[in-house]
This record gives C-alpha cells, sequence and structure tokens, in this order.
C-alpha cells in the first residue's frame, strides 16, 4: 500500500490564460493498495458526490497507466481524503488525475518518468496548468507541444499569504469556458502577455504592489466575473485588500494580502457575498513548492 499526497492549484492567476499554475498548501491525501477487486472510498470534500461514482478521473486515470504500462489490473482499493473544494477553480479535477495517474505509476515501481506523467496528465485534463503545478509543485509555466509539456518550475517563492473566497453558486466549466470571446485584439493579447510576464516576477519577489497592477487581465476574468453572482463586488473588495484574481475559471477569487491581514481579509470577503445574499467559504493558504509526493 502507498499513500499520496497532492496539492490544490490556482490556475491563470490573471493574465497568465492556461499558462500559469501555483500550488498551495490545501492537500487531498490518497492510500492505494491492489487488490482482488476495485473498491474507492472518500471522505472530506465532496464525499457524498464522489462515493456515488466509483468510476470517476481519478479511478479512469488510475488504469490508464495500467494500460499504457500494459500490465493487468485485477483491482484496487482507493481511499481518499479530499481538503480540495469541488467545483471551485481550485484544481479539483487536477488533482484527482496527477492523484491517479502517480498512485498507479509507484504500486507499478515507476515505470514513467515525470515528463511522461505530466503529458498524460495535461491529455486526460486537456490543458497543463494546473495539472502541471499539481505534479511539480511552485509556480509553474507550461507550454504544450507536439511531442511534451515544456515547463519551468519555480520553487523559490517567499512565503506569500494568500486568502481564498468560494461563493456557493453554480458555476460548472462548460459555462465558465462558454462565456469566453472565441477571439481578442492584438492589442488585448499584447495587454495579456505583458502582464503575465509581470506577474512572474512580481509572485517571485514577493512583491504585492507590483502584483496588484500585473494581475489585470482582458482575455477571461471580465467576462467571467460579469456572470458570476456577487463575483464583480467581491472581486473589487478583493483588489482593495491585496492583488487579487479569479482562481482558474472561478467562481473562487484568490487574494494575495500583506503579513497578518489574512483574517481580516477573510470576513471581509465573507460580508460581502453576505450582504448579496450569497454563502461564501474562504480559506488561508500560501504557496507549496511540493507537488505530488509520496508519504
Amino acid at each position: 500500500m502507498i499513500k499520496i499526497r497532492v496539492p490544490a492549484t490556482s490556475a491563470n492567476l490573471g493574465p497568465g490564460f492556461d499558462c500559469l499554475g501555483l500550488a498551495l498548501d490545501i492537500w487531498n491525501e490518497v492510500n492505494f493498495e491492489e487488490a482482488d477487486e476495485s473498491t474507492y472510498q472518500v471522505t472530506g470534500e465532496g464525499a457524498g458526490r464522489l462515493n456515488r461514482r466509483p468510476k470517476n478521473l481519478l479511478t479512469d486515470s488510475f488504469k490508464q497507466v495500467y494500460e499504457i504500462c500494459g500490465k493487468p489490473l485485477r483491482g484496487a482499493n482507493i481511499q481518499a481524503h479530499n481538503n480540495i473544494l469541488l467545483n471551485s477553480g481550485l484544481g479539483s479535477s487536477a488533482a484527482a488525475i496527477v492523484a491517479g495517474i502517480y498512485g498507479a505509476n509507484e504500486l507499478l515501481d515507476k515505470p514513467l518518468d515525470t515528463k511522461a506523467l505530466l503529458k498524460l496528465a495535461a491529455e486526460i485534463e486537456g490543458h497543463p496548468d494546473n495539472v502541471a503545478a499539481a505534479l511539480l509543485g511552485g509556480l509553474v509555466i507550461s507550454l504544450p507541444t507536439q511531442e511534451q509539456i515544456l515547463t519551468r518550475k519555480f520553487d523559490d517563492l517567499p512565503s506569500l499569504n494568500i486568502v481564498i473566497v468560494k461563493p456557493d453558486v453554480h458555476w460548472p466549466t462548460r459555462i465558465a469556458r462558454s462565456v469566453l470571446p472565441k477571439t481578442v485584439s492584438r492589442i488585448d493579447a499584447v495587454f495579456n502577455i505583458a502582464h503575465a510576464l509581470l506577474v512572474v516576477d512580481a509572485l517571485r519577489t514577493g512583491d504585492l504592489d507590483l502584483l496588484l497592477h500585473a494581475m489585470d487581465d482582458r482575455i477571461h476574468q471580465p467576462y467571467r466575473l460579469n456572470q458570476i453572482p456577487g463575483g464583480l463586488v467581491a472581486f473589487k473588495l478583493a483588489r482593495e485588500l491585496g492583488a487579487a484574481a479569479l482562481s482558474g475559471a472561478g467562481p473562487s477569487i484568490i487574494c494575495f494580502v500583506p503579513t497578518g491581514k489574512g483574517e481580516e481579509a477573510k470576513l471581509k470577503l465573507i460580508d460581502v457575498f453576505a450582504k448579496q445574499g450569497i454563502e461564501a467559504r474562504v480559506l488561508i493558504t500560501k504557496p507549496s513548492i511540493l507537488g505530488a509526493h509520496k508519504l
């Protein structure tokens, strides 16, 4: 039996659409053990829903590694404890995929290297930003090519204070994608390129003033925030508290705040949604330089 941990992730980080991902110090823990039949049990976040679906992203990803490696699989006993909120923009699907392929690879004595695992995870997910950060940890830039996923990982990050607020609203990924424009102007593309470069530098140096300005985006955030109930008002407040962005496709908002300001930001963000009649959950965390790993 093996036990692994996989982190939550925040992707896009403002202008870094589908290119940037940051691992967070929020973890799913999964036990894997080969058995005569397959069982799947979850505690924690999403347990009620996931326990009704023994065939899911994690189990399917697990089986794919056995198939790719040409190894027979009688069954597996998989037990997970989830701390990553589902449908939140915190990479719960990426964590499930990475957990499945990483766990299978460990049970098979690591036939696939990290590059192969990342390529497989990106193929299952459809894009590499979240899975790269979940697998590698730290801040990761991802570039998919035909042969592989090129990455640059930065793990020399300062201990940034992160507050994440998730409103209790219906916001499936298909809707988050459907509201985006099919094309963008050259001026908006250049705007995002410049800002994304500065986001990387600001995160590496812990420069919150720079990060506040660098997080501006013209490709996805304006369109999504207009559709998320309470999103625009909460986002405006989050920018007053620190450097803010939609986390992934939303509906969560990630806010980088000065040291000692986490609890204050938490209360204000809960209150701003409450005043709009929307319940919200808030997490206080920090970046993780670790990605998926065996305990």
